[in-house]
């Protein structure tokens, strides 16, 4: 027999072992798939946030606000500063926001209605998953609502929702790959002005420079245009901008990949300890195996594919669980109007799912060497 049929033979075996025991190995499985579920779910929160906050030397976007201003609602610009932010060489446009939030602090559904201007806008080249920019046009109180924010929401094209005292219809569903577009829902900048009683005023603006290599210089120029009037300006980066606003989010975020740990952790024990009790069970059957022939190296194959497949087979449900979980609901985290949002991508699940199969080995380790080592005699005594 090759040593190849003999690996899948003793495969199938310890499959067959497995499931000879369905209570113990359903509960084990059970246990990996909630310990997978929540390392995926704090691993696409660390993702989502790496996407939010970290600055690449392609960037071109900056974000205008009022110094010594976080929250949106506190942050008052005079729109006739659009002029002579475009004049300052380097900038290639400049777009006056109008940001209101329906909750300022930290929250999981958190609606920000993002105030522009409408031919403006529709000039960027958006990308609708469902509805049309001309049915946006077509009424003032229209509003193109974010892939994320929609399915939070339920939302769909027809649908009116309110939020922070304003009521829109929904024209379409934005499909984007900025995150801060996924979660809001944009309407025209004279709208949202008057709504919000701000006429005149905006909450920001939103500046895309001509080179990357720049972009640190059109910020200094930016603010230093500004730095004696009676509105003073903070310009940043848009990610470095997120970063700055959304301190909180960055703590707690941080803190749950020990979370994260922590599960692995448990689930590590959990296959450990099932597939020892395993192997104890099955002294005398691993003892007929070595009076057959088999060495202590198929032994110790036997039981660590069987910790392999408790592994693989939890991880790959409790991962694909947390993807198509967060995938659905469209979760994410907002503080001061800036969004961090779940990014549930193939990387996270294929780490996901290596966690598992490193887990599975990892526990089965030590049981495998206990079996390999194990004198026939004991064995077939079942001491």
């Amino acid at each position: 027999m090759t040593a190849a049929r003999l690996g899948w033979d003793l495969t199938v075996l310890a499959a067959k072992q497995a499931l000879r025991h369905p209570a113990r190995t359903l509960l084990t499985v059970v246990g990996v798939a909630m310990g997978l579920f929540l390392f995926t779910v704090v691993q696409a929160m660390q993702q989502g946030l790496q996407e939010a906050t970290s600055r690449s030397t392609q960037d071109v976007r900056l974000v205008v606000f009022r110094q010594n201003r976080f929250c949106p609602t506190t942050s008052r610009l005079p729109e006739r500063y659009e002029a002579r932010i475009a004049a300052i060489p380097g900038v290639a446009s400049v777009t006056p926001t109008q940001v209101v939030v329906n909750n300022c602090g930290t929250s999981l559904d958190v609606v920000v209605f993002r105030g522009v201007p409408r031919e403006r806008f529709a000039q960027t080249g958006v990308v609708l998953a469902a509805g049309s920019t001309a049915a946006w046009a077509a009424r003032s109180d229209a509003a193109l609502v974010g892939s994320a924010l929609a399915r939070r929401r339920g939302l769909d094209v027809g649908d009116t929702f309110e939020a922070a005292g304003i009521s829109v219809t929904v024209a379409g569903i934005l499909g984007s790959d900025q995150p801060q577009e996924r979660n809001a829902a944009f309407v025209d900048l004279g709208f949202l002005q008057r709504a919000a009683r701000r006429v005149g005023t905006v909450t920001q603006f939103d500046v895309t420079v001509d080179d990357p290599a720049r972009l640190d210089q059109v910020a200094q120029a930016i603010d230093a245009q500004f730095a004696t009037e009676a509105e003073p300006t903070r310009t940043s980066a848009e990610k470095a901008f997120v970063a700055q606003a959304a301190g909180d989010l960055l703590d707690l975020i941080g803190f749950t990949r020990w979370v994260g740990l922590a599960a692995v952790a448990a689930v590590l024990g959990l296959v450990a300890n099932t597939v020892l009790l395993a192997v104890r069970g099955r002294v005398r059957e691993l003892a007929v195996l070595q009076t057959l022939g088999f060495g202590g190296g198929a032994l110790a194959w036997l039981v660590i594919v069987e910790g392999l497949l408790l592994g693989a087979v939890g991880g790959a449900f409790g991962a694909v669980a947390a993807v198509a979980t967060l995938t659905w609901g469209g979760f994410s985290l907002t503080s001061e109007g800036l969004s961090v949002v779940f990014a549930p991508d193939a990387a996270v699940l294929a780490m996901a799912v290596a966690v598992s199969l490193g887990v599975g080995l990892l526990a089965s380790v030590v049981p495998a060497v206990q079996a390999a080592r194990r004198p026939i005699v004991a064995s077939l005594r079942g001491a």
